[in-house]
């Protein structure tokens, strides 16, 4: 299996235009955030997890061609407003495109893509097949899929785990049951947004924390806030095994 980091970055505590603080001027790439996605390749299938507003951007960067479902986690724009841009896919693949969420997040899809779901759609919309998902494990492709139900604040996210790859974004309680369910995970993608404390996402020593207890053998961090300052002097900070993703970042499993 071989993931690739899309995004890490998110909205949250993003820049005013202008901004000419140390991250803006940073010329670092790992300092140069989009918003948060990742592509898994397993067994010849392609998935993404959530499409953002950079989406588009970001496939045609990793120079992706295939892409089979898409993840996701829940329906805030940052994870969802790209969507429109599979269209590109549906053309290339000539099917609809699988696209895997709760009851919650694809009534939430029908709202804010109504057009791609009208009786009678205009040429070219977007050509998606909903599939609905809850806590159960479920196939996709024949690959098997485990959610990781998490809050973010109120709200339910759901994580997903895919042989010994766990993946979780927007979070800030994970209960028992999911830490079962993360047992064994080799490599985990966590979300971590800033030092501060932030009312319905992991800081950064919650996020680590957290990695601890999980126990994976390497540990990224994602949803990274423009606040939390450079990749190259966090990274010093982070124990052994834990390490700040960056967007482009690719491993194998």
């Amino acid at each position: 299996m071989k993931v690739t980091l899309l995004g890490t970055g998110t909205s949250q505590g993003v820049p005013v235009i202008g901004c000419s603080c140390e991250v803006c001027r940073s010329m670092d790439y790992r300092d140069k955030r989009l918003r948060v996605s990742v592509h898994i390749e397993l067994d010849g299938k392609s998935f993404v997890i959530d499409t953002g507003p950079d989406f588009r951007q970001q496939m045609l960067r990793e120079n992706i061609s295939q892409l089979d479902a898409v993840l996701l986690t829940h329906s805030h724009k940052d994870h969802i407003a790209g969507l429109d841009d599979i269209r590109a896919f549906n053309f290339l693949q000539q099917r609809d495109m699988p696209v895997y969420g709760t009851n919650a997040t694809l009534q939430q899809l029908r709202t804010e893509f109504y057009y791609a779901f009208e009786e009678t759609r205009y040429p070219g919309t977007p050509q998606i097949q909903l599939m609905t998902i809850d806590e159960q494990s479920f196939y996709a492709h024949e690959i098997p899929i485990i959610p990781l139900p998490v809050m973010h604040l109120r709200m339910p996210v759901l994580g997903f785990r895919i042989g010994g790859f766990s993946y979780i974004t927007d979070a800030n309680y994970i209960s028992p049951e999911t830490m079962n369910r993360l047992e064994g995970t080799e490599v985990l993608v966590l979300n971590a947004l800033q030092k501060e404390p932030h009312i319905s996402h992991f800081t950064l020593q919650e996020a680590v924390e957290v990695a601890k207890k999980v126990g994976a053998r390497q540990t990224y961090f994602t949803h990274i806030s423009h606040k939390l300052g450079l990749h190259k002097v966090i990274e010093k900070e982070l124990p052994n095994s834990i390490a700040l993703g960056f967007d482009g970042l690719s491993f194998e499993l």
